[in-house]
């Protein structure tokens, strides 16, 4: 019988990170492994492919619970799923990493895990870092993103990662793009631009928000932020206290952004820390200028240190209003910067990338 690959990941949300997980899942389905999913989300079944089997809850009772929840819910499963199994499977855990080492070193056996952001990003508290540290080295494998984020993860927990960069699918996101597509909010005689994100504190879209506050009045600008969160609000609030509505529109989750980032001049990304951002990916390859944040990590590594789009400050919303008035006259610089990431944009690519977690995995399989 072949042994089977769980793939841990209770809460799967609407971000970068389930992109990766549909599209190495996918892979190594397609592969010949096999695989089961454990979420409490089984509305996400669809982007999965066929014969990849859910084994977590399916009814709309938990998949609307917090985090927490879904994660007490998924490692309960887990445990009596491993204790039953004679032939135990290996773990792949996306998410709730220390959840899933725990209940794979109690039943004795293998586990991965994937972390997704900066150290830099994770709790101050030195208790949780202590305990984490000592759970983490407890994984057979951990995979990071970027080289950064391995050096900075090594660096701060002592255990080594293997470092697979996101794979990104051309194709996919070409064949999003074959029917025109009009948006009404973008005008051909303004500067179009976008930020795609979960409206979280992590992101900070104040800071751009910030920065078209601070243009002249009568710059033409039309600014869409597309994404969902818990700062919808205040950022809505600020929008209206500052007279903005005209400039900047909150458009919500979208399921094809790819429409957007096209017709924008600039994507803009502001957060405090990330893993490997694939917003930016996505724009690289549609021709974009990048303006983003020098947040640990991933940024700097895709922009090639400032070669390929513009690095800013995390905060400084004057230098990002500057970059954004200026945009017109520094269009030479600009084009020299878009092509300079695309040179090196191979260093994504989806099969060679999905190649390493397939041998990844077959090493642990054994």
């Amino acid at each position: 019988m072949k042994k089977k690959l769980i793939i841990f990941h209770p809460s799967l949300e609407e971000g970068g990170v389930e992109k990766n997980l549909y599209l190495i899942s996918n892979y190594l389905n397609d592969q010949g492994i096999v695989i089961e999913i454990l979420t409490c989300n089984y509305d996400k079944k669809k982007r999965f492919n066929k014969g990849i089997k859910f084994i977590g809850t399916k009814g709309l009772f938990f998949q609307n619970k917090s985090r927490t929840v879904k994660y007490l819910i998924c490692s309960i499963i887990l445990f009596f799923t491993l204790l039953l199994r004679k032939n135990k499977p290996l773990i792949f855990a996306f998410q709730a990493n220390i959840f899933a080492i725990i209940i794979a070193k109690i039943l004795n056996t293998k586990v991965i895990t994937r972390s997704n952001s900066a150290p830099s990003g994770w709790s101050k508290n030195i208790l949780k870092k202590s305990i984490y540290k000592f759970f983490i080295n407890l994984a057979d494998d951990v995979v990071v993103n970027s080289i950064e984020f391995k050096k900075s993860f090594e660096k701060e927990f002592k255990k080594k990662t293997i470092f697979i960069y996101n794979p990104f699918n051309k194709n996919y996101i070409n064949s999003k793009l074959k029917k025109n597509y009009k948006i009404k909010f973008f005008k051909n005689n303004f500067l179009k631009i976008i930020s795609i994100g979960r409206l979280t504190d992590q992101k900070d879209h104040l800071t751009l928000l910030k920065s078209i506050q601070l243009l002249d009045s009568s710059f033409k600008v039309k600014l869409i932020i597309a994404g969902k969160g818990k700062n919808y609000s205040l950022l809505k609030n600020f929008i209206l206290k500052n007279k903005l509505q005209n400039k900047i529109k909150l458009l919500g989750y979208l399921k094809n952004p790819y429409h957007y980032i096209k017709h924008a001049n600039i994507v803009v990304l502001t957060s405090k820390f990330e893993g490997l951002p694939n917003i930016l990916l996505e724009a690289q390859h549609l021709n974009k200028y990048i303006i983003s944040t020098n947040c640990p990590t991933g940024p700097k590594e895709i922009l090639l240190n400032g070669k390929a789009g513009d690095l800013i400050n995390m905060g400084d919303y004057k230098k990002l209003s500057s970059l954004i008035m200026d945009f017109d006259k520094n269009k030479k610089r600009i084009n020299k910067k878009i092509k300079e990431g695309l040179k090196y944009f191979n260093r994504f690519d989806y099969e060679a990338n999905c190649k390493k977690y397939l041998d990844l995995v077959k090493k642990n399989l054994l």
